[in-house]
């Protein structure tokens, strides 16, 4: 999605939504793509993974478990779960 398309779900402007988003690229949790003069914005579903993994690892959820949702994630997004 663009800054744009995500700042019509809340109460924030574009350039707003934009500053976040160099926020989280500089932790490297998103993506970003130009295309002309938007540019789009993806979750990077492997940074996302292996927090997700290292909280149920504190909770004594076990690693099997998690991993086999993952993959449905993954499709939801588009993202290849390789």
């Amino acid at each position: 999605m663009t800054a744009g398309e995500l700042a019509a779900h809340f109460p924030v402007s574009k350039a707003t939504m934009s500053a976040h988003f160099a926020v989280l690229r500089q932790a490297d949790l998103i993506d970003s793509e130009r295309r002309g003069k938007a540019i789009t914005y993806r979750l990077r579903l492997s940074v996302l993974e292996d927090a997700l993994l290292g909280f149920a690892e504190g909770f004594g959820i076990g690693h099997n478990r998690l991993t086999a949702a993952l993959p449905a994630v993954a499709a939801k997004s588009g993202e290849d779960p390789a």
